[in-house]
């Protein structure tokens, strides 16, 4: 006999999404691609989303591990972490 329950429904929630400051944390890359153009760089990635921080990559955002890492002169977006 096995102790592993198995759910006979899963729910999903409609929509799905990001919590309120990763979604801010998205358009705020967004948002400085569309004012300042690419490239732009972030300190440290803003979501642990591989899907989101590729589309972003492809966009023009780079995402960078210390500060040093930025070219001079460098639009930079700062992660609080």
């Amino acid at each position: 006999m096995s102790t592993l329950a198995t759910p006979e429904t899963v729910l999903l929630a409609k929509p799905r999404g990001y919590c309120a400051g990763v979604d801010r944390a998205v358009q705020t890359v967004e948002q400085a691609l569309e004012l300042y153009g690419p490239p732009v760089y972030v300190r440290k990635q803003i979501v642990h989303n591989k899907h989101v921080v590729n589309t972003l990559e492809r966009r023009g955002a780079i995402f960078v591990d210390e500060t040093e890492e930025v070219p001079e002169g460098a639009t930079v977006i700062f992660n609080r972490l």
